[in-house]
Formats: structure tokens, C-alpha cells, sequence
């Protein structure tokens, strides 16, 4: 009958064991002597057959006679022998076993021979896990240790030996806390307790691990443990393998830190809150301190520059110890790094500095020997310096401090210092570049919009800018208040189509263009729709210039145009796509005029309407851009209830009202540019404006002159009498001649003194030189010689002559 086969995946056993093994006893002839029931199991030849023959007659095959020749030979040589030899079964078949033969004495001084034989696979399977047992304790690089039910170590082998620097042998009966901290033994033995009470195997758990030998190095180790039991069932113990897994948790700390501060380092354009992020990521996953310092001119968006000293700015700290903030230079100083110091070394050698031992540093105490004193009192042990540095310039320096930690830094704690400092500095250097272009298009945006209000008498104006988030970019929102002839005024508020320097030049063109129609004295709509023209020709311009694939830039913007007359107290108004003004009366109701919409700037080839309101003295006109309603994503509605509440105080002073919509309606950071135009209107009193219609006759100059010397020398001006009878003589002359009835005639008493003819003609005099032989063709040149500033403008009757003569200095009014 064939041999059982054993399972040696669960208990592998000696196959040699006396329970297990087969035996025979052989005479020094080789003859059989003895043979147990295991070999007549394992071979199938009864006793009784085998006992007086020779083995090698019925046990060995023909080609196997030379190997157990061989064997016997040895035998006999070394008194015993152990191996594998082909021997065959009753029934004819060839099986290999394991033999292991030694030589016995009787007592008669007679030799006979024992052998033990099991089946090969078997000795060969038992061999291996002798052979890996053996390996464990003698070979293996990975730590085993064999523990009592109470923790006491029953054997260790030799990796956990060399960790210990004890001989193995030495380790019996010793505990973990004979070679471990503190700390670190109870984590451990609570582990493997756990395991002794359920059985459960602990795989693969990381732990630190600092040993009495060495306290300020700490290890991390990788720990599996399972349960030991005999036959029945009774705990023997437990058995834990330990693994150094100390490189293995270092890289991965580093790939770690790595991630995050490539997801942490770089989310805004800013450079201090970059600075911030780059100092949140180093503690306290690296450092327990850190500081960076960057130099001066980057921290303004600037080029860095190279010196020495360089100053430097602080742009960030953090530390794990709340003192150390105290010690360390605050957030925003200025200062300068010593030569000497870890500091200067790295920005001047761009090279990282690594000084393991702080106390036996003398450099690093060269910059604030007290301030250095207070960290090495905190605790402070250890430093690393790295340059922020990209694209071939030092931006500042990192330095990180350890202090908590026992640990002093090391070349693989320098090598992940670099990393994370290489990638923050491109996203410093990327907020730098950002901030420098962002502030010259600031800038130029700003140059593009009015500084100061012009000094007129028609309105009290008041106005607020908030560029956009820098994240958006600039924008082309801009705001105007425009003298116009007769102490008119005109109010223009406008946005451009998008963000950039692109917005912004288009937005400085469109102001300008404004300025030239103003000057024009052109109708609200008229001016619009040459604006509409404008926006028109640049965007072919762009369109042609683009030239390929490259889609060009949308060129378009909405305006609001205002003229107001403080005369008449009525403001004409026109939009191109612009929201409506906000209206608040002198007893406080805001209302929304109803407007004409007219289309954007830009469609084209639509006209735009006017609009005419009669405003009270004192109500207030309110020109906004959407960026002030829109905030926040709200509707409309909701920003024009907050509009209302803000502005429904008309006797609030206009700064104040600016400032109370402003922190109603926007957030610290607007993600649109917002422009809010403020102006309270004015009225000029009746005694300072006389009107006179005339005849269409040769009389008509001289009546005007004698009214304009009569109302001159009533309000004062007697001094400028003679000019402005001058004046308003070739005026009326002109008029009468070419333009037919009614001519009227007005005084305007404000800044300076405003003379107005109107007639009924739309063709506009013309300046010209004349020649000596010409009988006419010298009034308007009399007139330019004599006024300030003159001109005309069309009107739905005809057209107005005006001059403007400036007032004496002592003249009041």
C-alpha cells in the first residue's frame, strides 16, 4: 500500500522521526535482520520474506547497483551514510527514498547496520524548511524575534542581534524595553499581546522605533507578527519579523510632501500668500520652523538684483513652537543678512547650506547673537538654508529650523528641502512676473482715467475706481466729467468688453474720442453713435491685423452719456447697451429714468435716442458700471435695492455716499473693474443769466451792445465791458446777416463770462485769415483774439455761438 502524504504546507515534520520513518537492520553482509511494519508499509515486503536476504537482491534496481555500491562504500568508510537512492517496491515499482545508515555494534563485537528511510519527496520538502529556518535565524536580513506568552524573548536572530549590537545568545529572557524607548515598547507589546489574546496575525505595521543605543536617530520599522501553538492548541508564544523600513518611509514622506506642496504651493498669484503656502507645507512635515525671506525688489513684483548684503523682506514664519514666533523676525521687516552667516553664504553662493549642529555653528549667531540665544533655548538644533531660485535668478531663501524633534537634518532632509523649494520658487517667480505686469496694467489704466475732477459750477461730482481681482485682470470700465460750453457738463460713464491690456487701450481710445466730441458740443446721441463708429473701424483694424488662424480680440462697450445744464436744470441723456443712471431726488426717492436701451457699442448701423429729464437743485445723478450690482453673482434686483438703500441720504456728503455703496454693493476683491460717478446737481441763480431777443435788423448790434454794458456794469464787470460789447456786436452782425430770426442773445455769469447768439441757421461759422483786399471775413478772428475759448453748436432750432471771456481776478462770483 502507497505511503500517506503528508501536508507540510500546515506542520512540516521530520520525516526521520521514529513514528514517521521506516528501519531495517542489516548484518555487515548486508543480509536483513530486522525490518518494522513502516518498511513493509513503505516497500510492501512482509518480514517474513525479507529476514536472512541480502537487500541489494531484491531491494535494488539493476541501474541503481553502482549508486548503492557507492553508498556502501562511504558507509563503510565513514561509518554511516545519508542520501537518496532509487529501491524498489514488491510489486515491481521504483521508488526513490531517503536513507539515512549507521553502523552498530552488538555486543558480541559483531557490526550490523541501522537504516532509516522515508520517501524522498519528503526529505527533500524537510530539508528546505530546515534549510529556510536555518535561514531566518543565520542569514535572513530581516529582523525575527520568538517571544514568551509574557513577552520575555525566547531566541532573536542575527539582523535583530546587529541592531542590537548584543549577541544573540545574550538576548534570552530580556525584554523589548532593554532595548527600546520608552514610548515606542508600549505600542509594540500592546500590539502583540493582541495578537497572543486573538489569534489574529499583525501584517506589515509601521511604527518608530528608537533604540536606547541611539535615541536621537528614529527608525521606522515594519512589524508582522503571528500567534504560536503546540499540537493541542496551547499558546507557546509569539513570533514578530521586523523590517527597517526607514529609506522606504523617508521617500515616502518626501513623495508626500512633494504632492502637497505641489497641490498646496502656487493656487493664487500672489507672491506673499505663495511665500504663506510654501511655509504651511515645510511645517510640520519637514522643519518645526521656518521662515522665507525674499529680496526686496521681488516682493514688489520687480526684477530681483544682486549685491551684498542684499535686503531682504520676510515674507512668511511658521513654527510648531509658539515662542519661536517671537524670536523670529515678524512678517513684513526689512533687514539685511550678515556676512557669514548660512544666510549670506546661500544667497551669495546659490547653494544650499546644511549646518547639522546649530551649537557648534558660529556663523549663525553672527546675525542676532540674542535672538540666536532665545532659539537655542527653545530648543533649536539643527538648520538648512535653501535658494528659492528659477529661471536662473535667487529670489530669496528658505530656512527651516528643527527643534522638536531630536533628530538633527540630514543629506535626504536637504535633497527634499530643494525640491519643494525649487517648485515654489517657479510659482514666487510666476506670482512676480504676474504682479509686475499686472501693476503696469494698473498703471496704465490708471493713466488712462481722469485723476482730478475738473473745476466746473454745473455739478458736485464725486467718483470711486475698484480695479478687478487680479486674478481677472484690468479691465475698461472708465468715468468722465467733461466741461462743456455755456457751464454745461457732461457725465460719461462706459465699460469695455472684456479684461487685459487690451480693455484697457481700448478703453483709453473710446475716453479720448469722447473728449474730442465733447469738445464738439455734439448731442448725447450724436456722440454715441460716432463712438459706435469708432468701436466699428477698430475692430476691422483687429480683424485684419490678426492676419491667421488667431481669433482676434471682441472688441465692444456699453456708455452712458449726460449733459447737464445748470441754466435749465435739464440733463439730455443717451445709452449705447449701458444700465440706466439712478436718480435721487432732493426729498431722498430714488427712481430709474426710462431710458432708450440702444444697442451696445460696436453693432452698428442702429440708431441711438435721447432722452430729457428736468432735475430739481440738489438731486443726485448716480452713473455706475454692472460690476457695482452684479457682485456676488446676485440678480439685479437685489443690487439695486442695495443701491437704493445706500444712496436714499441726499444730504450725506458725496465722499460719504461713495463710500457707503461701495461697502454695500462689493467685496473686498471685485472679480469686475466697478466705476460709480456721483454728481449732485447745481443751479445758477436767475440774476446771473440775462436773455434778450433781438430784431433781425442793422440796429440789432447796437441794442446788443447796450444791454450787454448795462448788465455788465449791474453784476460788476464794468473791466470787461468793452470786450464783450466788442464781442457780442460781430456776433449779433453775423447772425443777422446769415442767419436770420429770431437771434437771441445771453449772458452767462459763472466762471468766466459765457456770451451766447443763437439763430435759426445750421451752418457753423468758420475761422479764416483774411487777405488785405477782403472788405470782410475779420469778426470771428476778432473774436478768437479777444475770448478765451469760443465756439458753436447745432441745436434742434439751429445753432449757438458762444465765447468765453475770463473773469477779473478780484471780480466776485
Amino acid at each position: 500500500m502507497d505511503a500517506p502524504v503528508p501536508d507540510f504546507t500546515e506542520r512540516p515534520e521530520d520525516p526521520f522521526a521514529l513514528h514517521r520513518a521506516a528501519s531495517a537492520m542489516l548484518d555487515d553482509q548486508g543480509g536483513v535482520v530486522g525490518w518494522s511494519e513502516r518498511a513493509e508499509i513503505l516497500l510492501g515486503h512482509p518480514p517474513q520474506e525479507v529476514f536472512g536476504r541480502r537487500a541489494d537482491a531484491f531491494l535494488v534496481p539493476r541501474d541503481g547497483r553502482g549508486a548503492v555500491a557507492d553508498a556502501v562504500a562511504a558507509a563503510r568508510r565513514d561509518a554511516g551514510w545519508s542520501g537518496i537512492l532509487p529501491l524498489l517496491h514488491r510489486d515491481g515499482r521504483r521508488i526513490e527514498l531517503g536513507l539515512r545508515v549507521r553502523a552498530v555494534t552488538r555486543g558480541d563485537a559483531a557490526r550490523e547496520w541501522f537504516v532509516a528511510a522515508a520517501p524522498a519527496a519528503e526529505v527533500v520538502q524537510w530539508e528546505i524548511d530546515r534549510s529556510v529556518l536555518d535561514g531566518l535565524f543565520r542569514r535572513s536580513p530581516i529582523g525575527l524575534a520568538v517571544h514568551a506568552p509574557d513577552l520575555s524573548i525566547l531566541r532573536i536572530n542575527r539582523a535583530i542581534a546587529g541592531i542590537s549590537r548584543r549577541p544573540a545568545a545574550a538576548h534570552r529572557g530580556l525584554r523589548m524595553e532593554d532595548f527600546l524607548i520608552g514610548p515606542d515598547v508600549a505600542t509594540i507589546e500592546e500590539r502583540l499581546r493582541r495578537v497572543l489574546r486573538t489569534g489574529e496575525p499583525l501584517i506589515f505595521t509601521e511604527q518608530p522605533c528608537r533604540l536606547r543605543l541611539d535615541p536621537g536617530h528614529e527608525r521606522v520599522v515594519s512589524v508582522s507578527a503571528f500567534r504560536m501553538q503546540d499540537r493541542s492548541g496551547a499558546v507557546l508564544g509569539v513570533t514578530q519579523l521586523v523590517e527597517d523600513v526607514t529609506d522606504r518611509h523617508r521617500a515616502q514622506r518626501r513623495l508626500a510632501v512633494l504632492n502637497r506642496a505641489s497641490a498646496r504651493i502656487g493656487t493664487t498669484l500672489d507672491v506673499d500668500q505663495t511665500a504663506g503656502e510654501l511655509a504651511e507645507v515645510a511645517v510640520p512635515d519637514l522643519a518645526d520652523a521656518v521662515s522665507v525671506d525674499l529680496l526686496e525688489p521681488v516682493v514688489h513684483g520687480q526684477d530681483p538684483t544682486r549685491g551684498t548684503p542684499v535686503a531682504v523682506c520676510r515674507a512668511a514664519v511658521r513654527s510648531v513652537v509658539a515662542e519661536a514666533l517671537e524670536v523670529m523676525y515678524p512678517v513684513g521687516e526689512e533687514f539685511r543678512f550678515e556676512p557669514g552667516t548660512p544666510q549670506a553664504r546661500c544667497l551669495a553662493e546659490r547653494e544650499p547650506v546644511l549646518e547639522p549642529d546649530l551649537t557648534g555653528s558660529t556663523g549663525w549667531h553672527v546675525q542676532d547673537p540674542e535672538r540666536s540665544k532665545a532659539a537655542l533655548r527653545l530648543g533649536a538644533h539643527s538648520l538648512i538654508v535653501v535658494p528659492l531660485a528659477a529661471r536662473g535668478q535667487v529670489l530669496g531663501l528658505v530656512s527651516l529650523w528643527r527643534a522638536e524633534r531630536s533628530e538633527p537634518f540630514e543629506e535626504d532632509d536637504l535633497v527634499l528641502a530643494q525640491d519643494f523649494a525649487a517648485r515654489a520658487a517657479v510659482c514666487i517667480d510666476n506670482a512676480r512676473r504676474y504682479t509686475q505686469e499686472h501693476h503696469g496694467a494698473l498703471t496704465l489704466q490708471e493713466s488712462l482715467l481722469p485723476r482730478e475732477l475738473p473745476r466746473q459750477l454745473a455739478v458736485e461730482a464725486a467718483h470711486r475706481y475698484l480695479p478687478a481681482d487680479p486674478a481677472a485682470g484690468v479691465g475698461g470700465d472708465w468715468f468722465d466729467v467733461i466741461p462743456v460750453s455755456s457751464a454745461r457738463v457732461a457725465l460719461v460713464v462706459g465699460d469695455v468688453v472684456g479684461h487685459g491690456l487690451h480693455a484697457a487701450a481700448t478703453m483709453g481710445r473710446l475716453r479720448t474720442a469722447v473728449h474730442t466730441l465733447a469738445a464738439l458740443d455734439l448731442a448725447p446721441d450724436e456722440v454715441l453713435s460716432h463712438l459706435d463708429d469708432l468701436v466699428n473701424r477698430l475692430a476691422e483694424e483687429q480683424e485684419s491685423a490678426a492676419g491667421g488662424p488667431q481669433s482676434p480680440q471682441i472688441i465692444g462697450a456699453t456708455c452712458l452719456y449726460a449733459v447737464y445744464d445748470p441754466v435749465s436744470r435739464r440733463c439730455t441723456l443717451a445709452r449705447a447697451g449701458h444700465l440706466p443712471p439712478a436718480v435721487v431726488g432732493p426729498d431722498g426717492g430714488m427712481s430709474l429714468p426710462d431710458l432708450p436701451a440702444g444697442p451696445p457699442l460696436g453693432l452698428g448701423g442702429l440708431p441711438f435716442e435721447t432722452a430729457e429729464l428736468e432735475l430739481a437743485e440738489g438731486s443726485l445723478l448716480a452713473l455706475y458700471t454692472d460690476g457695482l450690482l452684479e457682485a456676488h453673482s446676485r440678480d439685479l434686483d437685489e443690487g439695486l435695492a442695495l443701491l437704493r438703500e445706500a444712496l436714499e441720504q441726499p444730504r450725506r456728503p458725496l465722499e460719504e455716499l461713495c463710500e457707503a455703496a461701495v461697502d454695500a454693493l462689493l467685496p473686498v476683491h471685485p472679480r469686475d473693474d466697478v466705476a460709480l460717478l456721483l454728481a449732485r446737481t447745481r443751479a445758477l441763480p436767475s440774476e446771473s443769466v440775462a436773455s434778450w431777443e433781438l430784431p433781425a435788423e442793422p440796429a440789432a448790434a447796437a441794442q446788443a451792445r447796450e444791454v450787454t454794458a448795462a448788465t455788465l456794469t449791474e453784476w460788476g464787470l464794468e473791466e470787461l465791458a468793452f470786450t464783450a460789447e466788442l464781442v457780442v456786436s460781430e456776433l449779433v452782425t453775423n447772425a443777422y446777416r446769415y442767419g436770420g430770426t429770431p437771434i437771441t442773445l445771453r449772458l452767462i455769469r459763472d466762471r468766466s463770462l459765457i456770451c451766447e447768439v443763437s439763430d435759426p441757421s445750421s451752418t457753423a461759422p468758420h475761422l479764416r485769415r483774411a487777405h488785405s483786399t477782403d472788405e470782410g471775413g475779420r469778426g470771428l478772428l476778432l473774436v478768437a483774439q479777444l475770448t478765451e475759448r469760443w465756439g458753436a453748436r447745432h441745436t434742434r432750432d439751429g445753432k449757438t455761438v458762444w465765447t468765453e471771456l475770463l473773469l477779473p481776478v478780484a471780480a466776485p462770483g
